[in-house]
């Protein structure tokens, strides 16, 4: 009946909160600690870590504090009397009585230790607990409020400020001095000089208990009492540190966000970026971001050279800020263009000064090449080509083909495109960047990058349709011949610069067959950074951080089947010389040509696009209307019918999805895709 009634006075004790609030923590992908946050109060206080505690920590603070934790059930009786009979032998407190269980309840008050109104309160909230969420329970409070010092509690905390490690593993001697510390974290820090001799003393009084109890051997006990104590605290990690803050934002309340990061790469780029900037001004920062082009997860991110540092504008996420990406888009404009079969990388193309509107495009040394090839055009990043091209395509075309690649591309005050986006005169941020050349680098394929496993799930990765892969597979070969900087090897990567107008910005991403990498390299506040080019100080940042993925690495891949490879006089007669469409030469039509508004535009009559026909023999017929003859008929990217007068045509047809375009004198091109079945 008393013991009844003693159980039901335990359960009607005041319950402080068990739920100890922690700190938020991000974690890599392997689910060590990248970021972690204070909780509200501003301490620094952990939840022990899922692979929990070192065994023989938790021993050699049983053995110190309560050796009979396993036994008692929160009030230790044979502890309470040899301390009152010590107290009346030597007319004054020599040793104490409280339980671990009782210091976890004065921890949970944050009540005074000395009132003996407040130990017995200790001591019915002791037993409450341990009836409530057992030993277990009471141990894991204890490691989460034991006070190491200033603002930090909590074994974990303490072990990542003192040691720089988790406490899965410690030696006797930080185990010991951990042990130690909460009786008087103060008066006991190894940091200040003139209390490192008592934080010794106190650590070696744990050794000499760990050893009588057996919990430690001699030869370990020696060992570590020669052990030197840390002389200072160390900063809490913080990679990864702007991405974790974001996350942090995104998920309120959360204990623990996990990541895509790969922690060895993450630390590789950022030891990358920061000299990067070495002997820069203080003012230039730079960002990374590296990722895994076919899972879209992202395995490295630096949004800053020096997070937190004030000169380099440390806590903006230069990732996400909106810059000019100087000709980084240029190669989104070739794709399109070899994807509409407007030109073909050995199309011959005029560098030569011309005028669009109002506006004169230059090349960046002010020097014209002549006639060259698309693949130079690109290679050597010349600008009035591409130009040619973009006006050709149209800049809402273009706009729209970014859009679809998963680029929040702005023009200034929200205006519509205009031709001088394609070198730079827009906006975009570097993830998004990375985003884009992600889908060259999939075969002409969309994807969605994840920077959490969370957001990964809900992703179909398949993408959708940006290009065609022998479009992609075109430009990414022309990007593979870029040469690299000094002492790289040429052809592994494909990649491309960018440089800002004023030298605000140095740009360089790239590929392989797996991964994808961005680099940015400027003064957050946008001023001009002289003597800044992408290919000289970005990328060789993108290279060395593609060298640290080592044989992780994959080849660029061949091309699809469909891929026309052919040297510029073996090419259709439309795809020899660049013609933007609407233009009629002489030698296109003759003598006495029409004008153009007297041109029906060229279409294709049958099949219509998207349609489903019987396979009743082994030829498609197809015909068109409009246009400039002759015409030129490619099926699946190969050459079917060259330079036909007639509308009309018959082409070898097979079973499945094909695609069939038609390319006039003009250049103008039309396409459809059809799926032939049996009757």
């Amino acid at each position: 009946m008393a013991r009844l009634a003693f159980g039901r006075w335990l359960d009607a004790t005041p319950m402080p909160a068990l739920a100890v609030p922690t700190g938020t923590e991000v974690l890599a992908r392997d689910g060590s600690l990248l970021r972690a946050f204070q909780v509200g109060s501003g301490l620094w206080r952990l939840a022990p870590p899922a692979a929990g505690v070192d065994p023989r920590f938790q021993k050699m603070l049983i053995a110190w504090e309560d050796r009979n934790f396993d036994t008692h059930r929160g009030v230790d009786p044979r502890a309470v009397a040899r301390a009152a009979a010590q107290a009346i032998w030597h007319g004054r407190i020599v040793s104490g009585a409280s339980t671990l269980s009782m210091q976890t309840a004065r921890l949970l008050e944050r009540g005074p230790t000395a009132d003996w109104r407040a130990k017995l309160r200790q001591a019915r909230l002791a037993m409450a607990m341990e009836r409530r969420i057992g030993k277990e329970g009471v141990l894991s409070l204890y490691l989460r409020l034991a006070p190491y010092g200033g603002n930090t509690e909590g074994v974990r905390a303490a072990t990542l400020m003192w040691f720089g490690k988790e406490p899965t593993r410690l030696t006797p001697a930080e185990a010991a001095l951990l042990v130690a510390l909460p009786q008087a974290p103060e008066a006991r820090r190894p940091d200040i000089p003139a209390r490192r001799e008592a934080a010794r003393i106190a650590r070696d009084r744990v050794i000499a208990r760990a050893e009588q109890a057996g919990i430690i051997n001699a030869e370990a006990a020696e060992l570590a009492r020669g052990t030197p104590l840390p002389t200072a605290r160390r900063a809490f990690p913080a990679h990864a540190a702007l991405l974790a803050e974001r996350l942090r934002r995104q998920h309120p309340g959360a204990a623990r966000i996990e990541t895509t990061i790969d922690p060895t790469l993450q630390r590789a780029a950022e030891r990358m970026v920061a000299r990067a900037v070495a002997g820069r001004s203080e003012r230039v920062s730079a960002a990374a971001i590296l990722a895994d082009h076919q899972s879209g997860e992202i395995l490295a991110e630096v949004g800053t050279a020096d997070f937190g540092a004030t000169p380099r504008a440390g806590f903006i996420d230069m990732t996400r800020a909106i810059r000019s990406p100087g000709s980084t888009l240029k190669p989104f404009v070739y794709a399109l263009g070899f994807d509409e079969g407007l030109i073909h990388p050995d199309t011959l193309i005029e560098d030569r000064p011309a005028i669009f509107g109002r506006w004169q495009p230059e090349n960046f040394d002010r020097m014209f090449r002549g006639t060259v090839t698309i693949r130079e055009a690109l290679r050597q990043s010349l600008n009035v080509p591409v130009v040619r091209v973009a006006d050709a395509l149209g800049p809402a075309r273009i706009m729209a083909l970014l859009r679809r690649a998963g680029m929040r591309v702005e023009t200034a005050n929200h205006a519509p495109p205009g031709l001088a986006v394609v070198l730079g005169g827009a906006g975009v941020s570097l993830r998004d960047l990375v985003t884009g050349y992600a889908a060259l680098a999939r075969g002409g394929r969309t994807v969605v990058l994840t920077e959490t496993p969370a957001d990964a799930e809900g992703q179909d990765q398949t993408g959708m349709r940006l290009v065609s892969p022998a479009a992609a597979w075109q430009v990414a070969a022309i990007l593979s011949r870029i040469p690299p900087p000094d002492g790289r090897a040429a052809g592994r990567i494909a990649y491309k610069t960018g440089t800002s107008y004023g030298h605000r910005d140095a740009l360089s991403l790239g590929f392989d067959g797996r991964f994808v990498a961005g680099i940015w390299l400027g003064r957050p506040d946008g001023t001009p950074v002289p003597g800044a080019f992408g290919g000289q100080v970005a990328a060789p940042l993108l290279f060395d951080i593609f060298d640290t993925l080592g044989a992780r690495r994959r080849p660029l891949p061949p091309p699809p089947p469909e891929t026309l490879i052919a040297s510029n006089p073996q090419l259709p007669a439309p795809l020899r010389r660049f013609t933007p469409p609407g233009h009629i030469s002489a030698a296109a039509n003759g003598p006495g040509a029409p004008a153009r508004a007297l041109i029906e535009p060229l279409v294709i009559v049958f099949p219509p696009d998207g349609a489903e026909l019987e396979l009743g023999g082994q030829s498609v017929p197809v015909r068109l209307r409009g246009g400039v003859p002759p015409y030129t008929w490619m099926l699946n990217g190969t050459p079917a019918v060259v330079a036909l007068s007639e509308p009309v045509a018959t082409l070898p047809g097979s079973p499945g999805a094909s695609e069939v375009t038609v390319t006039d004198a003009s250049g103008a091109t039309r396409r459809a895709r059809f799926r032939m079945v049996a009757p």
